[in-house]
C-alpha cells in the first residue's frame, strides 16, 4: 500500500482526491492538511467529505504526518507547495502537485528540491488535456507561421491565478514546436488602438463566471479556414483520477521532476 498524505485536503480538488484514496486497494490516505486557521482543523476527514469519520484528522502540520508518509499530493497555493516540498525534500518522500500560479524563479526552486526526491508536478492532470498537449505540438509544427494561434481559458469565480496554468501550458507547447519565445509572442489582452495581429502572436485570454469546472480552446487561423480544439471538464473527477494515476505511477521512482507525460508514457511517443 502507498501511504499518501493530501495537502488541501478541504478545498475542492482535495476533497475530490481524497475521496478516491478511500478504499483504494493500492493506496492507504493516512493524513490531511489545511492551512492554519482553517475552519476545519482538528475535524475528521470523512465528516468533512461527508462520510462517516476514517480515523484521519485534519492538520496544520504536514512534519507532524511526513514520516508516515510514502507521497503527499498537494494542490493548494505556490507559498504553501513550497513549504511543504521543503518538508518533503528534506524526508526525501515523493510528491504529486498541481498547483499552479508559480513564478518562473520558484519553479527553479521546486526543481532544486526535486534533485532528492520523486515529483510529478502539472497544471492539469487530465488524461484528455495532456494528450491534447501532444497534438498540439504536432499540430503547430505541421501548420507553421501561416495560422494564427489564439488560446482561451475559462474557469469558475473563484479561481485566483489567470490564465490558467493549463493555458500557459498549452502556449509553451505551441510556442517551442513553432521556435518562439513565448514572453515576446504572448499577448494576454486586447484593447484600444493596437494595430494590426502580428504573425508571431500567441494570443491567450481568460474568461471567469459561476461554477465553470475548465474549458480550453485552441484556435488555428488562416484565410478561409480556422480549426478549434476545444477540452471540456465537467467533473473535479477528471483531474483527480489524473492525480491517482501520478500517485501510483512516482512512488518508488528516482528523483527527479516528471509531468504527466511521462506518466502517461506520451514522452517521447
Amino acid at each position: 500500500m502507498i501511504n499518501v498524505t493530501v495537502a488541501g485536503a478541504a478545498g475542492r480538488m482535495g476533497k475530490r482526491i481524497s475521496a478516491l484514496c478511500i478504499g483504494h486497494e493500492e493506496i492507504k490516505l493516512v493524513g490531511a492538511v489545511e492551512r492554519k486557521g482553517h475552519e476545519y482543523i482538528g475535524e475528521d476527514l470523512g465528516r468533512v467529505l461527508g462520510l462517516s469519520p476514517i480515523g484521519v484528522t485534519i492538520t496544520d502540520n504536514l512534519e507532524d504526518l511526513i514520516e508516515k508518509t510514502d507521497v503527499v499530493v498537494d494542490f493548494t497555493m505556490p507559498q504553501s507547495t513550497l513549504h511543504n516540498l521543503r518538508i518533503v525534500s528534506d524526508a526525501s518522500k515523493a510528491a504529486v502537485v498541481g498547483t499552479t500560479g508559480f513564478t518562473k524563479e520558484e519553479r527553479a526552486q521546486i526543481r532544486a528540491f526535486t534533485e532528492r526526491f520523486p515529483c510529478v508536478m502539472a497544471p492539469n492532470m487530465s488524461v484528455g488535456v495532456n494528450l491534447l498537449l501532444k497534438v498540439l505540438a504536432d499540430i503547430a509544427k505541421v501548420l507553421g507561421d501561416d495560422y494564427d494561434v489564439e488560446i482561451m481559458e475559462t474557469h469558475h469565480r473563484l479561481k485566483k491565478d489567470a490564465p490558467s496554468g493549463t493555458a500557459l501550458r498549452m502556449a509553451e507547447v505551441i510556442a517551442s514546436a513553432l521556435g518562439r519565445n513565448l514572453d515576446e509572442a504572448a499577448v494576454y489582452s486586447r484593447k484600444g488602438l493596437i494595430g494590426e495581429r502580428s504573425k508571431k502572436e500567441i494570443g491567450i485570454q481568460c474568461l471567469r463566471a459561476a461554477d465553470i469546472v475548465g474549458e480550453h480552446m485552441v484556435m488555428f487561423a488562416t484565410e478561409g479556414e480556422r480549426i478549434e480544439i476545444i477540452h471540456r471538464a465537467s467533473s473535479r473527477d477528471t483531474f483527480a483520477k489524473g492525480a491517482i494515476r501520478a500517485v501510483l505511477w512516482v512512488y518508488g521512482r528516482p528523483p527527479g521532476l516528471y509531468d504527466m507525460m511521462d506518466v502517461l508514457g506520451l514522452r517521447g511517443s
